[in-house]
């Protein structure tokens, strides 16, 4: 089975030392996404619930490159700075997925995320035969 490593312009402008995606067989698997401006090393401002936002949104770009969408995501990974703050990641989580076709999820709290970040998602993907 073949292993794929993918980077992305933006990771490659920011000079990150991991891929931003792995594929093996039917499953991409994304490295973890923070809410940060595509391409740089910076969080976007506004707190927890625009990093969510922004986080997601980086994650769609991600797919959408591999010729996935959201839908196609069927786990994910959350880890929050706070866990006082699941109700509001949820809100915004909410925003991005089918309610009846939500992945399987764990999450869990973090005592440090990469760039002083309050949230960092990781999710795997099903690449569907087309």
């Amino acid at each position: 089975m073949a292993v794929d490593f993918i980077s992305s312009p933006a990771a490659k402008a920011a000079n990150l030392p991991f891929s931003v995606a792995v594929r093996v067989g039917d499953v991409l698997y994304l490295s973890g996404a923070l809410g940060n401006v595509p391409g740089k090393l910076e969080l976007v401002p506004g707190g927890l619930e625009a990093e969510t936002r922004q986080t997601l949104e980086n994650i769609r770009s991600v797919l959408e490159a591999n010729g996935l969408t959201l839908a196609d995501v069927f786990k994910c990974t959350v880890m929050l700075a706070d866990m006082s703050k699941w109700a509001d990641f949820n809100r915004v989580y909410l925003e991005y997925f089918d309610p009846d076709r939500l992945p399987a999820r764990s999450a869990f709290g973090a005592n440090g995320l990469a760039l002083g970040a309050q949230v960092e998602l990781e999710c795997c993907a099903y690449v569907r035969k087309r």
